[in-house]
């Protein structure tokens, strides 16, 4: 580990503190060898005085007993019909499970209890057909989940609900992780499964607001698996609840679950609640930080270079893209009054999260500043994004004679023939 990555981890640690996070993990993870170094990863959560509880799935494990056993089964995932035959099957697989991550926590040296926390009722006859053993969750015994909390317990969870008579139903887990989080308030919801999270062309999404993530749904849902489907629906209802930032995550990956707690990067995608990043003005303690942010673009002359007083001096014209507190993107708006423009400068967006809609975002702020304003146009100067402008932005080729004068005369002495792009605000 380096230290700049230390650094970066003790920089979440004050605001997590005696925070609960909920854990939700899919039994096929459970059963998998990486297994052993999320418990570790957990202690080390611990030790920090983050709350947890675990809440875990047993479908994969279902599906084995019933080829096993030569049973068939007809709920997959705890939203369809439950019948006698997979109710036990759910018994017996939870139960083990249960076992399971008990013995595992406890190796640790952790403290853990199984809580029957989850009061449930019948699913009900939808759409005509009965669902027999299927539960809904009615409500989660907070006051049972708090007490263990504040003993220093880690709740597990498994997925069964249990009616005021002692019936006990089949629930499915993704829907009890999200109603214990929403019940017990809680920082953080996060779903360890056998995917890395949503993809992106190639790549995945580290991080979505939730007006973006339902976007997402809307236009991927017919080609998203089950398992993506399920955890995206009930991370935007988490978020929508209460819960501000819920994570998907490969649980599979060694240190996934602390690369993704304590990094502005992750290591999955994260869906976030709207005061979860923001644009804001920069500040003075924020220039060091800024300098070394761009520092290998102006190396690359992808930027033009900027000493330390200039951007002090001209620091109200300079805003910056923060995530948990850590700057990703910048971005400059000149004033040029006198001629009602202003230029775009110092657009820069770190490579870790680069493709994820922050450049369009900085611009589109930029652009809305101006106008409030009162500019009648934007301008940029480009040497290597000049594409962008012109495709992604509305911007259009010009000329130096388009520029203000004094910024005009400042180009021709810079002699980097940056191609020079212009925006109009008007209609």
């Amino acid at each position: 580990m380096k230290i700049s990555d230390l650094r970066g981890i003790l920089n979440y640690v004050p605001s997590f503190r005696e925070k609960i996070f909920v854990l939700a993990i899919d039994g096929e993870i459970i059963e998998h060898e990486n297994f052993v170094n999320l418990v570790l990863d957990i202690a080390v959560l611990r030790s920090l005085n983050i709350k947890i509880v675990i809440v875990h799935g047993a479908s994969h494990q279902i599906r084995q007993l019933s080829g096993d056993q030569n049973q068939p089964y007809s709920n997959d995932d705890g939203t369809g019909i439950t019948d006698e035959t997979t109710l036990k099957l759910s018994l017996l697989a939870a139960n083990r499970l249960t076992h399971e991550i008990m013995e595992g926590l406890t190796s640790s040296d952790l403290r853990t209890a199984y809580a029957n926390c989850v009061i449930a009722h019948p699913y009900g006859i939808v759409g005509g057909i009965d669902h027999q053993l299927t539960g809904k969750v009615e409500k989660v015994d907070t006051e049972f989940l708090f007490a263990l909390l504040n003993s220093g317990v880690i709740p597990i969870v498994p997925p069964l609900g249990f009616d005021g008579d002692g019936k006990t139903y089949r629930v499915n887990s993704d829907g009890v992780a999200l109603s214990i989080a929403e019940a017990l308030k809680a920082n953080k919801l996060i779903y360890l499964t056998t995917v890395d999270g949503l993809p992106n062309h190639g790549t995945i999404f580290s991080q979505l607001g939730v007006i973006e993530a339902e976007q997402y749904l809307k236009e991927n849902s017919s080609t998203l698996s089950n398992v993506l489907d399920s955890k995206l629906r009930h991370c935007i209802r988490a978020c929508e609840n209460g819960v501000a930032r819920a994570h998907i995550i490969n649980g599979k990956q060694d240190e996934c679950l602390l690369g993704e707690i304590f990094s502005n990067v992750g290591v999955g995608t994260m869906i976030y609640a709207n005061e979860y990043q923001a644009i804001r003005k920069a500040q003075k303690k924020d220039v060091s930080n800024l300098l070394s942010m761009i520092k290998n673009s102006v190396q690359s002359e992808e930027l033009i270079k900027r000493t330390r007083s200039e951007i002090v001096s001209q620091l109200p014209d300079y805003y910056v893209f923060e995530i948990d507190k850590n700057l990703v993107g910048c971005v400059a708006l000149h004033l040029f009054p006198e001629q009602q423009a202003g230029e775009m400068a110092c657009l820069y967006v770190k490579h870790s999260h680069e493709n994820q809609g922050i450049g369009r975002k900085l611009m589109q702020f930029v652009e809305t500043t101006a106008k409030d304003k009162g500019l009648k146009k934007l301008f940029a100067l480009s040497s290597q994004a000049f594409m962008f402008f012109q495709q992604k932005a509305g911007y259009v080729e010009a000329t130096a004679d388009d520029l203000p004068p004094g910024r005009k005369e400042k180009y021709l002495k810079s002699k980097r023939n940056s191609k020079i792009l212009v925006r109009s605000l008007v209609g």
